[in-house]
């Protein structure tokens, strides 16, 4: 090989590694933001679904009915999990909360058994648990359903907005990455323009000219998508280690969509980005190429 060749050789390849590095960048960036928007839905579940209602039960209940009244909100849609709280219990929250036994100051226990349940992320909305606590307090031996409605309306409140203002930023972070891809790959392509004019000159026709340049940016863009991946991987790992509670929030499920969503955005981005810039110089007449 020539030292000519060997010098057009090495600044391919530096210009392809450029090119699939900075690819590379703008998709891990997306990837987050794809995955923080994930994560939000997510969160949005995992906060709902550990929102707790207590079904206050009527004094002079047996354990029998206990169990049974139980295992009949366990086969409602709505519900999760439910968790029985005995006056015990209860009583020892009341003094950890007050500071005292309050049994000691009225003569009498004033906690009451109760069933804790937890709801579906899917019902946790106020049309839904209007309809649940009515629901609930048709069944017997049951004395009165207690949630917090100011709570549950912040917190559905509070998650839509951080569900808006996500979305608004994805979709700025697209434009962005859009811009950055063509650019990059703009300048890839510009020191072809005169093959491109050649081509032009000897009647190939556009399809025929942006093949090879589509085809060769779609495997960047695939080998940019997944080294994207892996950083992002790496990222994830590093959070889970530090908050695992974030294994709750993020499912692999979820993370298997987000890797496919970057890898194609890598396809579609520099497809579109190649497209376009090959028809730019396309379009030019040859004495234009020289001041470009």
């Amino acid at each position: 090989m020539s030292k000519k060749k060997k010098i057009s050789t090495a600044r391919f390849l530096n210009a392809k590694i450029t090119s699939t590095i900075s690819i590379t960048l703008v998709l891990v960036l997306l990837g987050l933001t794809i995955l923080i928007l994930f994560m939000g839905n997510g969160l949005s579940s995992f906060v709902k679904e550990n929102m707790s209602f207590s079904v206050m039960l009527d004094n002079d209940i047996t354990d029998t009915q206990i169990q049974r009244l139980r295992k009949n909100l366990d086969t409602q849609p709505f519900v999760k999990s439910s968790r029985f709280i005995s006056k015990a219990e209860a009583k020892e929250q009341l003094i950890k909360d007050l500071g005292e036994d309050p049994e000691e100051l009225l003569g009498y226990n004033p906690a009451q058994d109760a069933i804790e349940i937890y709801l579906h992320s899917e019902y946790a909305n106020n049309d839904s648990i209007a309809v649940i606590s009515q629901t609930i307090k048709q069944q017997s031996n049951v004395r009165d359903l207690l949630y917090q409605q100011e709570a549950i309306d912040l917190i559905n409140d509070n998650l839509s907005k951080v569900t808006m203002i996500l979305l608004i930023l994805a979709a700025v972070l697209l434009f962005i990455s859009f811009t950055l891809i063509r650019n990059t790959i703009r300048l890839s392509i510009y020191s072809k323009r005169f093959i491109i004019n050649t081509m032009k000159l000897v009647g190939a026709n556009g399809g025929f000219i942006r093949k090879p340049f589509i085809q060769n940016n779609i495997l960047t863009g695939i080998i940019a998508g997944i080294l994207a991946n892996g950083v992002i991987f790496l990222i994830l790992l590093y959070f889970n280690r530090e908050y695992t509670e974030m294994q709750s929030i993020i499912s692999v499920t979820d993370l298997l969509i987000i890797f496919g969503i970057v890898v194609l955005l890598g396809i579609l981005i520099s497809t579109v980005a190649t497209y376009f810039a090959v028809n730019r110089y396309l379009k030019m007449r040859t004495e234009n190429l020289y001041y470009v």
